[in-house]
């Protein structure tokens, strides 16, 4: 019987379902879909999913429940990130996704995810010996690495994302002056220790992870 293995990741924006079928040391893609759900928009820089983002939320996944069922699968594995983990609420609404639609998911540390999207890139690509800088931006939380395919030298996920950063300082349409001031001297002191890696370690080769960068391609 096949291995045939679901995986959610439940970002602040985007909800991605992936279905493979795995074997040992290697895997085939049979199926891939992504919305944008917007869970953390209107709650994520008080620390709280919004009761229309859980229902923007629950209806996403009973579609990604009954797509696994149509599709055979034999283990699902669903993980919250950044919104979901500074969320007050965020555990409250990981019972309501077992409670209506029977997926066991769980919140991963920033930390965590910076390591899995490591483990993504080294497998994606040839990282070689030479360090390189790998950013994932994501709409809770930005995750800097620096790595090359053999080991982790540094990562950090820091939650300057995209929607934290649209509700805190794009207030007006279009932003205004004083907003792109205001959030550029909050990404002077943000990255700050991003900064200070990137001196010590001297990266050559930016590799770009997830939406974000498939849309600047």
């Amino acid at each position: 019987m096949k291995n045939r293995v679901a995986i959610i990741d439940m970002g602040t924006n985007t909800f991605h379902l992936l279905i493979a079928d795995v074997n040992e040391g290697s895997h085939a893609m049979v199926h891939q879909e992504h919305v944008g759900v917007k869970i953390g928009m209107g709650g994520i820089n008080d620390g709280f999913i919004t009761e229309a983002g859980e229902g923007r939320a629950l209806e996403t996944l009973k579609k990604f429940k009954v797509t696994m069922n149509e599709f055979h699968v034999t283990r699902e594995l669903a993980f919250g990130t950044s919104a979901l983990r500074n969320a007050k609420n965020g555990e409250a609404v990981i019972h309501k996704i077992k409670e209506t639609t029977g997926i066991e998911a769980r919140i991963i540390s920033g930390e965590e995810e910076a390591h899995l999207i490591y483990l993504g890139v080294r497998s994606a690509l040839e990282l070689g010996l030479d360090k390189s800088p790998i950013i994932d931006i994501g709409g809770g939380s930005v995750e800097f690495i620096i790595a090359n395919q053999q080991e982790v030298f540094w990562k950090q996920s820091l939650d300057v994302g995209g929607q934290r950063l649209l509700e805190t300082f794009h207030l007006h349409d279009p932003i205004l002056p004083s907003e792109i001031e205001a959030m550029n001297a909050f990404f002077i002191e943000a990255l700050h220790p991003v900064l200070d890696q990137l001196r010590q370690h001297h990266p050559l080769t930016l590799v770009g992870s997830s939406g974000s960068f498939d849309t600047l391609s």
